[in-house]
Formats: structure tokens, C-alpha cells, sequence
């Protein structure tokens, strides 16, 4: 499968009716089951760890906003939030997910429960959904970079996830991913997982940094992306993995 090329295609339209019907994506056996199988595989491959559980919200729902490394971010980020947030963990995804990647989008589709979104039209009917999901209960995680990161740096942000938090009115919770993109960037037909300069199996962090509240940004989504994006750029800085 050419993953670069399948990036840059047209994501296929959503109708109402799919939105409203088909979405979030149920995770089901196969969702269940390839998280385990997955979860298993990384930790076997990978020192995978986590930074900042205490900052994750008591209660959901809340928006999750990440930097986006690799295919496996979305799931790498559920398996640390308490056991009871799990089940109402969703995902926004873009639409060509579905038809572009073969199996393997289906499945993530699955584990993710995501909600397609057309991220190279008009994705205003994928962030009405998913803000309908977020009034649920639900927690859905956006990739304001819309895609995942080409050089292993933090992109310009869109305003999706900050738009979700302040008409929700909900906590924005900022994660940061180290060391995704060392292991397993676009750029990479398989996952190289380990580190032949200290032979060792490579890292990955992830880190939960302090919520951000809409009404500390004048309930503004604008103010609110460049709140986010300022912290991720911030912890960009402290990326031991960016470094080297």
C-alpha cells in the first residue's frame, strides 16, 4: 500500500444520512480485538509509556487534541485513559480512511470509532456530529494537523478540535506524542522499532498535559488553537527524540 500517495487523495463524500446512521464507527469484535492484539504487539516492540495521567479530565466527555505521528496515535492514547472512557472514545477520521487504506483504515475505523470527516472539503458536517456525540458523553479525539506529521515536527493547526471544546463547552485535554514518528513515520513501509545507536527497543511518551477551559479564551476557538498549538510547540522543544 503507498501511504503517501493514498494522503494526499480525495477523501470520498460523506452523506447526511451515513453521518447520522453509520457514524461513530461501531468498535465491535473486530474493533475489541485488534486493540488487544495491537496493544500487545506494541508493547512487545516498543517501551511505551505515558506522561501527565493526573491532568486527564475525572469525568468525560472532553476533547482530546494530539499531534499526529502515526497510524497508531488514536489507540496508543485510549489505552491510558481510564478504563470507564474507553467505551465512549471516538475519533474524528478523515472519510478516505474508509476506501483508501483497505483493511487496514477499516480496522482503525473500528478501534478509533471514528467519525468521518472530509478534510479536503468542507468538514463542517463531520464537527456537527461529532459535537452531537461530544453532548452524549463521548470523547472524541481530533488531529488538528489533519494529517500526520511529514518531518517529525508540529504542523500549522486547524481549528476543529478548539471549535468541538467551546460549542460543546467542554475541557480541551492536549497530548503530546513522543518518539511515534523514530518509530514509525509516514515515511516507513513497516514500524522500526528498535534503536541500533543504544540497543534497545525505542520510546514512545505519551503526554497529557493541564485542560484547557473555553472560558479562560473568551469561549474564542481561534484564541483557543493558538493556546494548544503554543504547549505543543513548547514540549516540540523539550522532544529528547527531535534531538538527536
Amino acid at each position: 500500500m503507498d501511504t503517501k500517495s493514498n494522503d494526499t487523495a480525495k477523501s470520498a463524500p460523506v452523506s447526511t444520512e451515513d453521518l447520522n446512521n453509520k457514524y461513530p464507527t461501531p468498535r465491535g469484535f473486530t474493533g475489541f480485538f485488534w486493540y488487544h492484539v495491537s496493544m500487545r504487539i506494541t508493547k512487545i516492540l516498543v517501551k511505551l509509556r505515558s506522561a501527565g495521567k493526573e491532568n486527564i479530565p475525572v469525568d468525560n466527555p472532553y476533547i482530546v487534541c494530539s499531534n499526529h505521528q502515526t497510524y497508531a496515535d488514536g489507540m496508543w492514547i485510549m489505552s491510558f485513559l481510564p478504563r470507564k472512557h474507553r467505551k465512549y472514545f471516538c475519533s474524528l477520521a478523515a472519510s478516505d480512511l474508509e476506501t483508501n487504506y483497505g483493511r487496514l483504515g477499516r480496522v482503525m475505523m473500528h478501534v478509533g470509532r471514528g467519525i468521518a470527516v472530509d478534510r479536503f472539503g468542507n468538514p463542517v458536517r463531520g464537527l456537527i456530529k461529532a459535537k452531537k456525540e461530544v453532548e452524549k458523553g463521548n470523547i472524541i479525539l481530533v488531529h488538528p494537523e489533519g494529517t500526520r506529521t511529514s518531518d517529525g515536527l508540529v504542523a500549522e493547526f486547524k481549528d476543529g478540535a478548539a471549535y468541538l471544546s467551546v460549542k460543546a463547552d467542554v475541557p480541551l485535554l492536549p497530548v503530546y506524542i513522543e518518539g511515534g514518528y523514530q518509530a514509525w513515520s509516514r515515511h516507513m513501509s513497516k514500524p522500526q522499532t528498535w534503536d541500533k545507536k543504544n540497543h534497545c527497543r525505542k520510546k514512545i511518551t505519551i503526554h497529557f498535559g493541564k485542560p484547557f477551559m473555553p472560558e479562560e479564551y473568551d469561549r474564542d476557538a481561534h484564541k483557543l488553537t493558538a493556546a494548544v498549538y503554543d504547549w505543543m510547540k513548547e514540549m516540540e522543544k523539550n522532544d529528547v527524540n527531535l534531538r538527536k
